[in-house]
This record gives structure tokens, C-alpha cells and sequence, in this order.
């Protein structure tokens, strides 16, 4: 069996799929993006595109090995979303060719269904009663975790006011809820070190279930202190795209829960190198995922295999979504059915689920341009979003 083309699709609302085909008629489909990026990732597919014509698409190590190893630079979002991408289509081929979903081939699954969060908001300009209600939504629809934005911009030393803000929605959403719901608060890397000290600390009281990202991922050196300040879970790790980005993070010794995302950090391959080092940390894993129905399915394999896996991201009903939404793009959605907080791992062959391909071809015409805010602060200078 020969590998012998590659096609992408800019789809709405901001996703690239990727179908590669075979001589043998065996198609595989990825999902290669960088949110904001996706032409840039998409170019990169096609130059990676010239390793792979004509080879053995079951040959997944010596193709990654080659995607990575064979260019002089190497790494960083662009490269590795590319990867990844090509990666989850390949495996997507082996599965098929054998037969069986993805992680028989990984070494079987250890778990049959993993427990998923919903997305209720927090963002800047969100009213704390509305990302209440949503919160109350989502669980009376059966999730018994929620991930909601906790700061709006924040200057390296700013008010205490925002501090106060993000408590105050914070504790709405808490007493929405109920004490025994899941609460992940992300900071989004928003806030610098010095105040994310102080949200660490002060969020204590509301039983968090993690913080995201309290400061970016280049200043994953101020996790020390900051994970010194508080009890709550630090995760991170969403922008970080190999095992080589994990490894001193994981040594470091300050991280709770990695959150590599398997569309971002090398896909399949990767990521499960990646669980398997946290793992040997003693480190939890909670695969980002707020993308399409071909990420989503390559997690779900991911944490089929990796014990250290407790809980996946999904964007159904995310508003990054608004128009068309992840189950569109399928021929059953019934293979991403929530029950109890929980969603299934896929049993089908390959990834376990049919893309609806008229679908994909329809929507790529209409296409996408979407770039996340830039934010500025009352000085005039930018903003982290």
C-alpha cells in the first residue's frame, strides 16, 4: 500500500481537515491546525506532503521520525500542528487497513469511556450570571464538569478590582453548580506572575478543579512559586507541542495536570509519548481539545491507552462554534453520545468515526478566515488574549 495524495479543507468555524489517500483505496483524515493560522499550517502540510508520496503509510514511527528529524528546524506550532495532522490521517489508514480502532494497536484500551467538560464561558464582558446559568446548564444536560475563562486582560501588577471580578463569577458559578461539580478556571497565560499568585490564592475556597494556564508556557518557571501559593491543581500545556517542550516542565516538579493537544503537539505519536513521561511523574493528563470531530477522536484513542488520562476537553456548543459545530462534519453523531459525564471511546476502525466527506467539500467552499481578538490594555499597550 502506497500513499498518494494529500487534500485539506479550511472549514468552518476555524478547522483545517486533512484526507490522505491510497493506492489500495484506504483513506485516512486529520485535522492539522493552528487556531487563527490555518492556511500557514496548511502550506506546511503540503511541503511535509513531499516525504510521504509514494511510501507505506503503516510506517507511522519512520514517517514521524522523517516529518520531524529530516528539516534543520524543527518544532513550534506550525510544524508540529502540521504533524499532527498527518499523523492522526495515518493512523486513521492503519486502523482501517486492520481493521480495529486505533488503540488495539496502541496496546489496548485500559479504560471503556472517560469523563468530558463543557465550555460555559467567563470571558471578558461575560455577566456573571449568564456563565452561571450556563454552568447550570451543562450540568442538568449530564456534565459533571465544566472549564470556564477566569480573567479578562491583566496588566503584569494591576487592580485588585479584576482580582475581585473573577472571585465574584467565580463564586456565582459555584453556587450554581453546587459544591461537587467540577470547576476548571482558566487563566488563558493572561496573567503575569505577580497576580497570578494572588488568583491562585484567593480562588482556594471555591474547590477548583484545576487552573489553566496561570501564566504562559515560556514562564513555566514562575510555576514554582505560584504553585507555592496555593493547593489547587496547576495544568498547562496547551501550548507546547513536544516531548522535548514537557521535559523539563515535568522535571520542575510544579505541574498537576499536562494538557498537550494531539492536533497541536505531533498527534497520536506524540502525545502518547507525552502521557507516558507524565505518567512516570506521577503527572495527570487532560488532552486539549476545544477543535473538530477528527481531534476529538484522536484523543479519545490517546486516553483509551494512557492511565494518567482523567478527563477530555470537547467543544461541543463552544461559542467558537457559532454557525456549524462538530457533529456536522460526521455521517453519525452518535458516536460523540455524552451519557452521565461521560462520552465512549470510539469502537469503529481507525479514528472510530465517518466523516460526512459532501459535507467537508460543501463547507470548504465557504471556507474561513477566523483570527482570535488582540486586546489592549487602558494604556494603549497589547494585551495577552
Amino acid at each position: 500500500m502506497k500513499i498518494t495524495k494529500f487534500e485539506t479543507f479550511i472549514v468552518p468555524p476555524r478547522w483545517l481537515f486533512l484526507k490522505i489517500e491510497t493506492d489500495e483505496g484506504i483513506v485516512g483524515w486529520g485535522e492539522p491546525v493552528v487556531e487563527g493560522r490555518a492556511a500557514t499550517v496548511e502550506t506546511a502540510v503540503h511541503e511535509l506532503s513531499d516525504y510521504l508520496i509514494g511510501k507505506d503509510p503503516l510506517r507511522i514511527e519512520d514517517h514521524w521520525q522523517t516529518l520531524y528529524r529530516s528539516g534543520f528546524y524543527r518544532g513550534g506550532p506550525i510544524l508540529m500542528s502540521a504533524t499532527a495532522g498527518i499523523d492522526q490521517a495515518l493512523w486513521d489508514i492503519k486502523g482501517k487497513f486492520f481493521n480495529t480502532p486505533i488503540y488495539q494497536l496502541l496496546g489496548g484500551a485500559c479504560r471503556d469511556s472517560i469523563r468530558v467538560y463543557s465550555w460555559v464561558g467567563g470571558d471578558k464582558g461575560d455577566n456573571h450570571d449568564e456563565v452561571a446559568r450556563a454552568a447550570k446548564l451543562a450540568v442538568e444536560s449530564g456534565f459533571s464538569a465544566i472549564k470556564m475563562n477566569g480573567t479578562a486582560e491583566m496588566q503584569y501588577i494591576d487592580s485588585h478590582d479584576k482580582i475581585d471580578t473573577v472571585l465574584e463569577r467565580v463564586r456565582t458559578v459555584r453556587e450554581a453548580v453546587g459544591p461537587n461539580v467540577g470547576i476548571g478556571i482558566d487563566f488563558h497565560g493572561r496573567a503575569h506572575k505577580p497576580m497570578a499568585k494572588v488568583l491562585a490564592k484567593e480562588l482556594e475556597p471555591y474547590r477548583i478543579m484545576f487552573i489553566e494556564e496561570p501564566v504562559l508556557s515560556q514562564n513555566n518557571e514562575a510555576l514554582r512559586e505560584i504553585a507555592n501559593h496555593t493547593s489547587i491543581p496547576i495544568a498547562t500545556g496547551e501550548r507546547m507541542f513536544s516531548r522535548w517542550d514537557f521535559k523539563s516542565l515535568l522535571q520542575d516538579g510544579y505541574v498537576d495536570i499536562i494538557q498537550p493537544d494531539a492536533s497541536h503537539a505531533g498527534g497520536i505519536t506524540e502525545c502518547r509519548k507525552i502521557a507516558s513521561m507524565a505518567e512516570a511523574y506521577d503527572v495527570a493528563l487532560a488532552l486539549h481539545c476545544p477543535l473538530g470531530p477528527i481531534a476529538l477522536a484522536a484523543c479519545l484513542q490517546i486516553d483509551a491507552v494512557a492511565h494518567n488520562a482523567f478527563i477530555q476537553e470537547q467543544s461541543l456548543g463552544i461559542h467558537y462554534n457559532a454557525g456549524t459545530d462538530l457533529l456536522d462534519y460526521l455521517e453519525d453523531p452518535r458516536v460523540f453520545n455524552y451519557r452521565n459525564g461521560y462520552v465512549d471511546i470510539p469502537q469503529g476502525p481507525g479514528l472510530g468515526v465517518t466523516i460526512n466527506e459532501e459535507h467537508v467539500r460543501k463547507m470548504a467552499q465557504i471556507g474561513h478566515r477566523w483570527r482570535n481578538p488582540v486586546w489592549h490594555h487602558a494604556d494603549g499597550s497589547v494585551a495577552e488574549w
